[in-house]
C-alpha cells in the first residue's frame, strides 16, 4: 500500500473495490509499482534465518517474490482478489510455486489462521480508514516466540506520494509501538529508528525519503 493523498470514508467493500480495481487496472503492465522488493526488508531479513513469512498487503508482490527466492515460505495476503491471483501466477513462473500461498483478505474482518517466524508491513497505509493498531496487533499475536513483526512507514513525503501535503506529521515509531499496546513480558523491541535512503519513484524519480522504522520480536507464548 501507498500514503494517500487523502482519507476517503468509504466502507470496506468501497475499499476492496478500489484495489481491486487497480490491480485489474495494472495487470498488463509488466512495469506495475510494486513488483521490485523493499529495501528495509532485504535490510532486516538478509540477517534472519528463513522461515515461515507473512507479507501483509502484498501487491504487486515484490516483497513475496524475494522473500520466497531466498528460502521462505511466504504467505501473501491483500484485499484485491487480482493482486493475490498475479503474485502466485508470478510465483509459479518463476519456479516459486511451492513456496508461495496466497490468501484474499480484507484484514479489517478477517486474519490469516497460522503462524510465522517473520510479517512484514511494509507501507501499511490506504486511501480508507482502517483499524490500523487491531491489524498490527494482530500480526504480532501471529507470531511464533522469536519471530519479529517488520513495520516500516513513510517518514516523509516524496515527489512520487499521493500525499503531497506538507503539513502531513508521521508517527514516529515508538509512537507507533504505543498504540499497538504490546505487552513488554511477551514482546520487545529490536529497533526504532528514522533513517534516511535514496529511493526511486515508479517513473525513474530519485529523491532522499525518510523511513519509519519499526522491528518488534516476540519473545514468549
Amino acid at each position: 500500500m501507498t500514503q494517500p493523498h487523502h482519507r476517503l470514508t468509504g466502507t470496506t467493500d468501497e475499499a476492496e473495490t478500489f484495489w481491486e480495481n487497480l490491480y485489474h487496472e495494472q495487470r498488463d503492465n509488466q512495469a506495475v509499482w510494486g513488483t521490485r522488493v523493499n529495501p528495509r526488508l532485504v535490510e532486516v531479513a538478509t540477517s534472519i534465518p528463513a522461515g515461515t513469512a507473512l507479507d501483509l498487503a502484498c501487491g504487486a508482490g515484490g516483497d513475496t517474490i524475494w522473500l520466497a527466492r531466498h528460502g521462505w515460505r511466504v504467505t501473501a495476503v491483500d484485499i484485491a482478489t487480482t493482486a493475490v491471483e498475479q503474485v502466485l501466477a508470478r510465483a509459479q513462473d518463476l519456479g516459486l510455486g511451492d513456496r508461495v500461498t496466497t490468501e484474499q483478505h480484507d484484514l479489517a474482518r478477517s486474519f490469516p489462521n497460522a503462524t510465522f517466524d517473520l510479517v512484514s508491513a511494509q507501507y501499511f497505509h490506504t486511501p480508507f480508514a482502517v483499524p490500523r493498531a487491531q491489524i498490527l496487533r494482530a500480526a504480532a499475536e501471529a507470531l511464533r516466540p522469536g519471530g519479529r513483526l517488520l513495520v516500516v512507514d513513510h517518514g516523509s513525503i516524496a515527489p512520487w506520494s499521493w500525499n503531497q501535503d506538507p503539513g502531513t506529521r508521521f508517527p514516529t515509531p515508538t509512537e507507533v509501538h504505543i498504540e499497538l499496546d504490546l505487552a513488554p513480558s511477551t514482546w520487545t523491541i529490536e529497533r526504532a529508528d528514522t533513517p534516511r535512503r535514496e529511493a526511486a519513484g515508479p517513473d525513474g524519480q530519485r529523491a532522499t525519503v525518510t523511513d519509519h522504522i519499526l522491528l518488534i520480536r516476540r519473545t514468549s507464548h
